[in-house]
């Protein structure tokens, strides 16, 4: 087994409706679609973004898309106006969310592996953890 960033495997995009995040994550490949239904689970998307979200994290599935929807309520501090939030809006949570390490096999990995946008202080390769806080 080896650890790819979701980035890697799927696409993402997310957005808000008052106090609820929304994000859908599609496989790049119609072939690891199983292997996100099996791993991100909604207790994973909720242990990711930890105290960020009060509500309980909803999953919906959509296998004839290669897609998962998932539903995060009270994500936003009340949601737009009312929120003390800096941003209290869902369209980063998708770019949080695909930063989220996962376990697949060897072959998928190195199939995957440099897909998407992975800043290079996130890359695989990085020895020196003193670098990858920088």
């Amino acid at each position: 087994m080896a650890a790819v960033k979701l980035v890697e495997l799927a696409h993402a995009r997310s957005g808000d409706k008052g106090d609820v995040v929304n994000i859908g994550v599609i496989a790049c490949e119609p072939e690891h679609y199983p292997v996100l239904a099996e791993a991100l689970t909604a207790g994973r998307v909720q242990d990711h973004f930890g105290d960020m979200v009060k509500g309980k994290v909803t999953r919906y599935e959509l296998p004839n898309l290669h897609a998962l929807n998932f539903v995060l309520p009270r994500a936003l501090g009340g949601g737009g106006t009312v929120s003390l939030m800096m941003d209290a809006q869902g369209k980063v949570f998708s770019t949080a969310l695909l930063r989220m390490d996962m376990e697949v096999s060897d072959e998928i990995a190195m199939h995957v592996r440099g897909r998407g946008r992975v800043p290079p202080h996130l890359d695989h390769d990085v020895i020196n953890p003193d670098e990858a806080n920088r």
